[in-house]
């Protein structure tokens, strides 16, 4: 039988109890999910704190898992999932500290996704930076779910319009329309920063 994808295979094995074949799936998409939930959600605390229940409920879900795509989009399903339950669970609106903020730069640079460039000389180049940072994420994390997640996939993780449509649970046509609005929205909320 052949599979999309080795990373299939390994869930498949996991299906039928392997733990190694687990954890190498979680050593293999530990960092890209929780970077894509970072990004979502702008706390890097929560960002590891929500990946390990994602791959708590891959684990749970083993049993019914069908291959019917490659395990990544799979995968990402679930995360988009997950965020949006968080999203509904908080609210849209929360009022955010600098003390947070200087949360969520220290926990970048710890958890390895891209952090502000640190080799910048000038402090004042470097402070405009990291606000204009703290702006991107504060204004992705307001876009509507499918938006943002649509915006994550493609400009943070390189995926394909279809590829986003699979997670997404819409077409490619409907891909391109969440990505041109969000793109409109976050131009006009980044206007006087971009």
């Amino acid at each position: 039988m052949t599979f999309p994808d080795a990373d299939t295979a390994l869930m498949l094995r996991v299906k039928q109890g392997d733990k190694a074949a687990f954890r190498m799936l979680v050593e293999r998409y530990q960092q890209p999910v929780i970077g894509m939930i970072y990004r979502a959600i702008g706390d890097a605390w929560e960002a590891e704190d929500l990946a390990q229940r994602v791959f708590v409920r891959v684990y749970q879900s083993a049993q019914r898992y069908q291959p019917r795509a490659k395990f990544s989009t799979w995968l990402f399903t679930i995360v988009h999932n997950l965020v949006r339950n968080e999203y509904r669970r908080r609210g849209r609106h929360r009022l955010e500290s600098l003390e947070h903020v200087q949360e969520v730069d220290a926990g970048a640079e710890r958890g390895g996704w891209q952090p502000v460039d640190q080799a910048t000389p000038d402090p004042s180049t470097a402070a405009a930076e990291r606000e204009l940072q703290y702006k991107i994420r504060a204004a992705i994390e307001q876009l509507p779910a499918a938006q943002r997640t649509a915006v994550i996939l493609c400009r943070y993780e390189g995926w394909t319009y279809e590829e986003i449509a699979e997670v997404l649970g819409c077409s490619v046509g409907a891909v391109k329309s969440l990505l041109h609005r969000a793109r409109l929205t976050l131009k006009n909320q980044l206007r006087g920063y971009c």
